[in-house]
């Protein structure tokens, strides 16, 4: 993957390069992991060398980053996997193994999301949307299915003793609350089809996710 594209930071077009990552990136791919999710997140679920050397072994249409002005703002990375194997009430650690995705299936019909994150300075750019845009391209070339993965849920904690988490996603779908992942998703095209229990180690989201999909247009 690579491609050029505008995005507008502070009401000016900067030049973006959305590519595939490689062992050069690792120091910028984890900077951009600690600027993107820092405390109370967990440290120890930010990439380190060995899964970022696996992503790109693996599965490297899957691993991507997207750079301005020759630093990389922000990355995506997947895995394929066959949807069956695990349905819908799985943990991330399951499904990507832990984020070192050995169990990437390129037999499998779904792509699934292990990890997006735009750094602070450029997430009202548009950055996350275009990595996501470009997964899809990645999931329509490949003849897949659809796009899967499990949205955090930053804005639950705050309402978790007056609703569910099936209850929060439902509001925040009819636009009564705007959650910072969820809204995001939606913007992207992505669709909730259900909540995870104990997804992920995650305060602000009370260990939930909501599994959002986007399916393949072209594969009806």
């Amino acid at each position: 993957m690579y491609k050029q594209l505008y995005v507008i930071q502070e009401g000016k077009p900067e030049l973006a390069t959305i590519r595939s990552y490689n062992t050069a990136d690792f120091e910028q791919l984890i900077d951009v992991q600690r600027q993107s999710f820092p405390p109370p997140f967990p440290e120890e679920l930010w990439w380190n060398e060995e899964q970022l050397r696996e992503h790109v072994a693996r599965f490297p249409q899957g691993a991507l980053c997207a750079e301005v002005n020759g630093k990389i703002v922000g990355s995506m990375t997947g895995l394929i996997v066959a949807l069956d194997d695990y349905g819908h009430q799985h943990s991330w650690s399951e499904i990507t193994d832990e984020g070192y995705i050995r169990n990437h299936n390129p037999e499998g019909d779904t792509l699934y999301v292990v990890d997006i994150c735009v750094v602070p300075a450029y997430r009202k750019a548009g950055i996350g949307k275009w990595l996501m845009q470009s997964m899809y391209e990645t999931v329509v070339q490949l003849g897949l299915t659809s796009l899967l993965g499990g949205g955090r849920m930053p804005g639950f904690a705050q309402h978790v003793h007056q609703l569910s988490a099936q209850q929060y996603v439902d509001k925040v779908v009819a636009g009564e609350l705007k959650d910072p992942v969820i809204s995001f998703l939606l913007r992207c095209g992505r669709v909730p089809i259900g909540v995870a229990e104990q997804y992920l180690e995650d305060e602000q989201s009370c260990n939930y996710a909501a599994i959002m999909q986007w399916k393949n247009p072209f594969k009806v």
